[in-house]
């Protein structure tokens, strides 16, 4: 691995777990083992690290979302696992992150909002329209108020102030909300394969 893409990776893993604004360079360099002027070679300054972190991290999320979609086999499966995957990461992720990325990061947090436009709302479009080709999804949906309603219904259960931690297992507010607009989602022969997939210990409420 390349100095760069340790610094990269490195200061992806302390911005989730502890929130971008409380990471110092400083707190970087010790955690990498290399020295903040090492840093300085390749980042201008915290700013332009955070953008090109989120520029790893939103790239990462289109390609594991491709992923997903070209190993699934009808439009409830993709949900599902894409669901799961984005539940293991999501576990350890501080609530602050989101808030400094829109106070103290714009370029990043714009880079965010356009990938949330290009990537998450439209592969979410183009899933929901799969499953209701495939009779899986009811005909009356639409698709477009759909995913967006998912998108932000991710972003609220990173709310600190909708869901604080203390008084909600974040764990659970993700699988409660998916799980409610899953359900919402299926047509009769789609709820049949749902409980397949149940049935056969996809685990849905344990991963």
């Amino acid at each position: 691995m390349s100095v760069y893409d340790k610094i990269i990776n490195g200061s992806h893993e302390l911005f989730t777990r502890f929130g971008v604004k409380s990471i110092t360079m400083d707190d970087i360099a010790k955690h990498l083992s290399i020295s903040k002027k090492t840093i300085y070679q390749y980042f201008k300054d915290k700013n332009d690290l955070v953008i090109s972190v989120s520029k790893m991290h939103l790239e990462q999320e289109r390609e594991e979302i491709q992923s997903i979609k070209d190993q699934t086999t009808n439009a409830i499966e993709t949900l599902i696992e894409e669901s799961l995957c984005m539940r293991k990461k999501m576990s350890d992720l501080n609530p602050s992150l989101i808030y400094d990325l829109q106070k103290y990061h714009p370029e990043a947090w714009n880079l965010y909002l356009e990938s949330k436009e290009a990537v998450y709302i439209r592969s979410l479009d183009e899933t929901l329209k799969s499953g209701m080709a495939e009779g899986y999804f009811r005909e009356d949906i639409n698709p477009g108020i759909l995913a967006v309603l998912r998108v932000e219904q991710i972003e609220m259960a990173l709310n600190n102030r909708a869901y604080p931690r203390q008084r909600f297992d974040f764990k659970d507010v993700l699988i409660q909300l998916f799980d409610h607009f899953l359900n919402g989602l299926v047509s009769e022969k789609g709820r049949k394969l749902l409980k397949k997939y149940q049935h056969a210990h996809v685990e849905l409420n344990s991963k």
